[in-house]
This record gives structure tokens, sequence and C-alpha cells, in this order.
């Protein structure tokens, strides 16, 4: 019989190598408003949101000062922070703004509305909001249709305010 994961089954937390802790910790808390749960000195620390325990973990065990990966290699393409409403996500974006942090990119992927930018070790972050799974674009077979249309960042915005 095939094995088959349990629905409720979600990824945990994501652990980082990152080659300079401080710069870390103010992007992920400072710019993002993760909340630091556990830190070991300068070589690493754990966030999260709402007081879980850690939704990422950052370390310079192995990588401190280390160069960026490289974009053609191996590896994490990105973390993906998933925000509760969209009008969340327009807060984000507008907090962004307001840091001047840029952004590298921005989609409507008809499942959902995301944002993209690098942290400062060059490893992609996604921002995004899920759209309710009734209004998930479906083909006629009846499987998810997902797409990547540009995204309004105006009307984004718009709902931070």
């Amino acid at each position: 019989m095939k094995y088959k994961i349990p629905d409720q089954t979600r990824i945990g937390h994501v652990h980082l190598k990152v080659s300079d802790l401080n710069q870390s910790i103010h992007f992920y808390c400072e710019i993002l408003g993760f909340e630091i749960t556990t830190k070991y000195g300068e070589q690493a620390a754990f966030i999260s949101a709402g007081g879980y325990h850690h939704h990422i973990g950052l370390n310079t065990w192995q990588s401190k000062n280390a160069p960026h990966a490289s974009k053609h290699g191996v590896g994490l393409y990105h973390t993906a922070i998933l925000y509760p409403t969209r009008k969340d996500l327009g807060r984000i974006l507008k907090r962004l703004n307001d840091f001047e942090y840029q952004l590298t990119g921005a989609a409507d992927h008809g499942v959902s509305e995301a944002l993209y930018l690098d942290d400062p070790d060059g490893n992609g972050v996604e921002l995004y909001w899920d759209r309710p799974k009734g209004e998930w674009p479906l083909n006629n077979e009846g499987e998810i249709d997902m797409f990547t249309k540009p995204l309004n960042l105006s009307n984004l915005i718009e709902l931070a305010d």
C-alpha cells in the first residue's frame, strides 16, 4: 500500500546557516517582526511568530563570514512565510517600503499572492497569503491551475492603512 503523509502535517521550522547573526536578526526580527525565543551567544538564535518555540533557526556554526550561496547551485530556493490575511501582506509590504528593502519580485499565483526578496545572505524569502481554498483556480480535470501574473502592489499596500 502506498503511504500518504497525514493531512495535518506541517513544515515545523527552517534552520538557516548565516554569515552574520546580528545582521540576520535585524532582518528577520527588526524588519519582518519575528521574536527571539532563544539565543546561544553570538552563534545562534531561534525566532518565532506568536510564541512558538521557533519557526526559523539562524546559526553561524559553519558559515560565519561566508559568501552567499550560489544562485546556480543546489540548495534552498526560498523560505515561504505565510501571512494570515491579505491585509497582513499589505502591512509587511508597507514595512519593507519604509525600510527601503528591495523586492526581487511579486506575483499573483491564483491560489496566493506573494512578495519575493532575499535576506542579507542572499537566501530567498517568500512572503505570501493564501486565498480561501474555494477561490483557487481549477482546470477542467479539477486540479489546481496555478499561474504567475503581476501583483498589483499599489492595491495591496492600500490595505495597510
